[in-house]
């Protein structure tokens, strides 16, 4: 009976799941009807509310462990909370966007629980604790002009953050990534890219000219350097990747875009050569099995996972997700594509792709070139951290060991992710009060002139009866 049950889940979350990634995309066709707009997103939080309560439902049929239940009810009531909050609060926020959001920690929620209980319960205190600051940046966004005026302090404590990890960070993986204090780790790149994102902005919106593109080059090149020097490449590519999107964005040249992929290929090579974690990964990438039973025993084991599980996946709890090292991390994917399915993998990559797009589409929006960069900024590290986890999950390219936002377990991440949705959901608000003004304008523009037509046309009036007036007089004459 629980084998049936659980079979039977993973094909109604993966019907359920293809509809709401359809209206992710399907919403686009109705840009002038907010009330359609309404309807679609109503019908997709019913579908993910039900997405969720199957995957916990199987959880519990699977385990029967009572905790699981509460568990379940408190992330329910988080999340109504959350919609609560923001429908009050923040009308012009954009719904689509919430909606992804809070999809992509309720697949957290079931794939984590699947996998460790106690880390999945870890995981909801740091998305309570980022929950509270989605709620406070956009109210802090609206102060406007405020943010593009630290430049300096952007790039001062972005760069002292990243040496403190150089002079005192833990090792992980052959890179110093975090800050350890009372047992609880901080990775500070995951908040100083946003720091990186706001000073390239910033100094962009001032100059694009020669002088001010080689000295934010030069201030860049620092916090690609001091990743470098901790053996984050995955970050240092990170870093250099937004870096060159925004500058290609602000000034429109296609040699640097050119020029910067052209050097990013020569790093990777001479990373290769230089590193040995570096070369042992571009082993793994190019033929994992020659050394499955050392670095290539992660990929591998990826592999197999997303292979065995097929389109339709074998059911939560139904695969070995724990053969694979660091499973609820790096290789989060894997652990997804094998349980609940390739399709329903597909199908959250393609959620990953709509949040993309809505970044994307806000920064060809705004109106000021500051929030122009710094939505765009944003949006390519979301869109060039998925695509790394995606990509080395799946031996498209080296694995980088970046997360995938919102989904794999971290507490570094999950927390900046928030933030930067925080920060778009900001800018959305931004917007539309921005294009709401503007409708007002011109609302009194054309009132104004419908007024003065009016005022012209009685004055014409008169003075053409006045002429027929005269006109009488001098025939009776």
């Amino acid at each position: 009976m629980v084998h049936l049950i659980v079979q039977l889940s993973k094909y109604i979350m993966m019907i359920l799941f293809l509809v709401y990634t359809f209206f992710c995309f399907h919403i686009f066709r109705y840009p002038d009807k907010p009330k359609k707009q309404k309807h679609v997103y109503r019908i997709q939080r019913v579908y993910m509310f039900l997405i969720h309560l199957d995957g916990f439902l199987v959880l519990f049929v699977t385990t029967m462990d009572t905790k699981i239940i509460g568990f379940y009810i408190a992330q329910l009531v988080l999340f109504e909370a959350i919609y609560l909050i923001y429908h009050k609060f923040y009308k012009n926020a954009s719904e689509l966007l919430l909606n992804n959001m809070i999809m992509l920690l309720c697949i957290s929620m079931i794939i984590l629980t699947r996998l460790s209980f106690d880390k999945a319960l870890r995981q909801f205190i740091f998305v309570v604790a980022g929950t509270i600051l989605a709620f406070i940046i956009p109210l802090i966004m609206q102060k406007g002009s405020m943010f593009r005026k630290f430049t300096w302090i952007y790039a001062g404590v972005g760069i002292l953050g990243l040496l403190v990890v150089l002079v005192a960070g833990a090792y992980s993986r052959g890179a110093k990534l975090s800050l350890s204090f009372g047992g609880i780790s901080i990775q500070p790149s995951e908040f100083v890219k946003i720091l990186f994102v706001f000073f390239i902005a910033s100094m962009l919106y001032k100059s694009t000219d020669l002088k001010q593109l080689a000295v934010t080059s030069a201030v860049s090149a620092v916090f690609v350097l001091i990743l470098v020097a901790s053996n984050d490449l995955g970050g240092a590519l990170l870093y250099f990747f937004t870096y060159l999107v925004m500058v290609y964005a602000a000034t429109r040249r296609l040699f640097i875009f050119v020029g910067g992929l052209g050097f990013l290929g020569l790093a990777f090579y001479a990373g290769a050569h230089l590193f040995s974690h570096v070369k042992s990964r571009v082993v793994a990438w190019l033929d994992p099995l020659s050394v499955i039973d050392k670095a290539g025993y992660q990929v591998c084991q990826s592999l197999f996972a997303i292979g065995t599980g097929g389109l339709f996946g074998f059911g939560l709890g139904q695969g070995m997700p724990e053969k694979i090292p660091i499973v609820s991390k790096d290789f989060i994917i894997a652990a997804i594509s094998e349980e609940m399915g390739g399709i329903f993998a597909i199908c959250l990559i393609m959620v990953c792709v709509s949040c993309f797009l809505m970044i994307f589409n806000l920064s060809m929006q705004m109106k000021d070139d500051f929030y122009k960069f710094v939505a765009l900024g944003l949006g390519s590290v979301y869109a060039l951290q998925v695509f790394l986890t995606v990509g080395g999950t799946t031996k498209f390219i080296p694995m980088t060991g970046v997360t995938l936002p919102l989904v794999s377990y971290g507490g570094s991440s999950l927390l900046s992710t928030m933030i930067i949705f925080g920060m778009i959901q900001g800018m959305y608000i931004m917007q539309a009060s921005t294009v709401k003004r503007s409708n007002i304008d011109d609302k009194r523009r054309k009132s104004h002139k419908i007024k003065e037509t009016e005022k012209f046309e009685k004055q014409a009036g008169t003075r053409t009866k006045a002429t027929a007036g005269k006109s009488r007089k001098t025939a009776q004459k």
